[in-house]
């Protein structure tokens, strides 16, 4: 199964699904399914487009999740064909599994880390019995509730892009100078953007994967943002192509990313 983009799937951690929804569906415009809204919502709950798409689901942190290391987070979903073989050769080259494989009715997936310790899934989907050929619509560059960029800050660039590109299919064929920030690697995957990687500069607050949220106005998401009780740590802060972005943690505290236009 050829797929446009390695990410599949995205998963916000949070211990307060509650909390959770009525930060992001007012910030983004999504629509966390709330309470009654589907089977099994008090555990995990799909976070749902204005299109009737999905962009990725929510996961509600146990007391139990929390006192072994979990904590919120969000998480990036990369497709692979054997979740098996892949966790076998992440782990061969240092990387950590952080839990084992297993199967849900959408699939089989495994919860890994890097050689670097930067957490993600991964994950061998079965498509729709409707859908056969079905493929994810999580990511998009330009369309508002879609993640669309996803950045890695890594302690070891050229270890990193080594890795990514041998196991998920990454090109790096185009680089962005950031003075004293280095280099700024964007990742081409079937002809397409989905991203870029970094080198971790000293003290850095943010490392691993960084998931860009697209919304449809970044000030009115900035102000959303504060008005939820959420923080903005840094931005907007306009980018090359003419977007702006800005960084910040949810109420419950997991780092989020979000990119727009100005007054769209």
């Amino acid at each position: 199964m050829s797929v446009p983009c390695s990410f599949i799937w995205y998963e916000l951690m949070t211990p307060d699904l509650d909390g959770a929804k009525a930060f992001y569906d007012a910030v983004v415009g999504w629509r966390i399914d709330g309470p009654g809204e589907q089977p099994g919502d008090d555990f995990y709950r799909m976070i749902m487009r204005a299109d009737g798409g999905a962009t990725g689901g929510a996961l509600r942190l146990s007391e139990e999740m929390i006192a072994g290391g979990a904590h919120p987070t969000w998480l990036g979903y990369f497709h692979v064909d054997d979740v098996d073989a892949k966790s076998a050769a992440i782990l061969a080259e240092g990387g950590r599994m952080l839990m084992p494989a297993q199967d849900i009715p959408q699939g089989r997936f495994a919860l890994v880390t890097d050689p670097r310790g930067m957490p993600f899934y991964i994950m061998h989907p079965v498509p729709p019995a409707d859908m056969p050929d079905a493929v994810s619509t999580c990511y998009d560059r330009t369309t508002p509730q879609h993640v669309s960029w996803n950045e890695l800050v890594t302690p070891d660039l050229a270890a990193a892009k080594d890795f990514y590109a041998r196991h998920f299919g990454f090109e790096f064929l185009r680089t962005m100078p950031m003075g004293e920030l280095g280099d700024y690697c964007f990742i081409d995957q079937n002809g397409i953007d989905i991203g870029a990687a970094m080198q971790a500069p000293p003290g850095w607050p943010r490392r691993g994967w960084i998931y860009y949220i697209r919304v449809d106005d970044i000030d009115r998401a900035a102000a959303a943002v504060a008005a939820k009780g959420g923080q903005v740590t840094n931005g907007p802060h306009q980018v090359p192509g003419g977007d702006w972005t800005l960084s910040g943690t949810d109420p419950q505290g997991a780092g989020f990313a979000l990119v727009g236009q100005r007054g769209a």
